[in-house]
């Protein structure tokens, strides 16, 4: 049986190597975790680490609150 097209998003989502930025665990960093992809190209410009810094701040404050997730921003506008 084919596959669906959400079937296929997921496939190709958990192919992915996701990571934090320090390739440390999150529990430890309160980093978010992102595809070494997009690591990869925030850490290669200013505004990119910036990005990337407000997304963890974001995280860290929600993980201290307790939540579970964190409206971070960092996947945003982007393709699923």
């Amino acid at each position: 049986m084919a596959r669906t097209k959400r079937q296929k998003s997921l496939v190709k989502w958990t192919k992915q190597k996701w990571r934090t930025a320090s390739g440390k665990k999150s529990s430890k960093t309160g980093e978010v975790y992102a595809p070494s992809a997009t690591i990869s190209k925030l850490k290669s410009t200013k505004a990119g680490k910036k990005k990337l810094a407000n997304a963890n701040r974001i995280k860290r404050n929600a993980t201290k609150k307790g939540k579970q997730h964190a409206k971070h921003g960092l996947h945003k506008n982007k393709k699923r």
